[in-house]
């Protein structure tokens, strides 16, 4: 398992840390596997505000079919 440290914008930060987002799309750089966890920092203009959220990944979905080339949509769980 792996730890990986990631910005998000204010919008999407909020969404999950209000639980009504439980997913995030990335570009799939990363090798990203299940239970592999995010720390999400929230960045506003390229600077970080000092919140973070911890989500744990419990599906990875790369299929073509539905992600664009290099991008995974991955189902996420608070820690």
């Amino acid at each position: 398992m792996k730890i990986h440290e990631l910005k998000t914008d204010p919008e999407y930060f909020q969404a999950q840390l209000s639980g009504i987002k439980n997913f995030e799309v990335r570009l799939n750089d990363r090798d990203f596997q299940s239970n592999d966890t995010l720390v999400l920092s929230e960045c506003v203009d390229g600077k970080y505000t000092g919140r973070q959220i911890c989500l744990r990944i419990t599906f990875i979905l790369d299929d073509p079919q539905y992600c664009k080339d290099g991008y995974v949509i991955m189902s996420t769980k608070r820690c």
